[in-house]
């Protein structure tokens, strides 16, 4: 049974920063690509951050691009998301993911397996 669980997030004021994990399990975890997605209420679900399977290539969605850090222990089975320069516009649940293949994906239909998510409020 695959599960992907999401931990760390919280309340931080703008400006601060915040470092999300994904703790996976039932799977090769150094075989799957890996992503991070985010849903705000009545919005869409958007692409955050992806890596591959080795850690060696990532992308990011053009909103979080340069503030943002994406990065996979294999030897933990853990997947992290730095989160820096934090904006109220960043409040969301934030999802981790897993597809079957190697490659880095921003496309939410790639992934198999998802995680329950973690609420990341960024006020003052």
């Amino acid at each position: 049974q695959v599960q992907l669980v999401e931990s760390g997030g919280g309340l931080v004021q703008p400006g601060g920063s915040l470092r999300l994990s994904c703790a996976v399990s039932g799977l090769t975890f150094s075989r799957h690509g890996l992503a991070w997605f985010r849903q705000a209420p009545e919005k869409e679900r958007e692409f955050v951050a992806t890596i591959n399977y080795r850690g060696d290539d990532t992308d990011y969605g053009a909103s979080v691009k340069g503030r943002f850090t994406v990065s996979r222990d294999n030897a933990k089975n853990m997947m992290y998301l730095q989160m820096t320069g934090l904006e109220p516009e960043d409040s969301a649940v934030y999802y981790c993911a897993a597809m079957v293949g190697t490659w880095i994906s921003a496309t939410a239909s790639m992934y198999d397996y998802w995680g329950q998510g973690t609420q990341v409020t960024v006020s003052s």
